[in-house]
């Protein structure tokens, strides 16, 4: 058995979609960065990768790289989980925590669960999605960014 951990933050930004673990959030402001930037599903790859000793989403999809720009998260978690079935690896639970004052994520955290199950071609019971608050403490508190956590099991 194999755990990883994974972190992932970033700014917020006007107008930009909240997408979160693949889902679209209403919100009039959104993560900001050069894929759709959903800090849960970076935090979910970088344990994945982490629990493999395989590096983290940087290496295998570089920012500099125009073929990532606006790319889809969960696509790319796809191509993870893939590296990681020709390494031998089998996928066992995700634990994963999202950082945010705003917007209220409860409502969406179902259908967030079910988007990585699919993707990941597991059951919806091997994935958790929490969402948190750090009542108005830091960067994610007062509303400028958010953050995710991530823990995942391979085996």
């Amino acid at each position: 058995m194999r755990i990883g951990y994974g972190y992932d933050a970033h700014r917020f930004k006007a107008g930009r979609p909240c997408i979160l673990c693949g889902v679209q959030v209403p919100s009039e402001f959104g993560p900001d960065g050069h894929s759709d930037a959903d800090v849960a599903v970076h935090a979910l790859m970088d344990a994945l990768l982490g629990a493999a000793a395989l590096g983290d989403i940087g290496k295998l999809f570089p920012d500099q790289d125009d073929r990532w720009l606006g790319a889809d998260s969960v696509e790319m978690l796809r191509q993870v989980m893939a590296l990681l079935a020709d390494h031998g690896y089998t996928f066992g639970n995700a634990d994963i925590t999202i950082v945010a004052q705003k917007p209220k994520l409860a409502p969406y955290i179902d259908a967030m669960r079910t988007r990585l199950a699919q993707a990941m071609e597991t059951d919806v019971v091997n994935i958790s999605v929490k969402a948190t608050t750090e009542e108005k403490m830091g960067f994610t508190g007062d509303g400028t960014g958010i953050s995710a956590h991530a823990v995942v099991l391979l085996v």
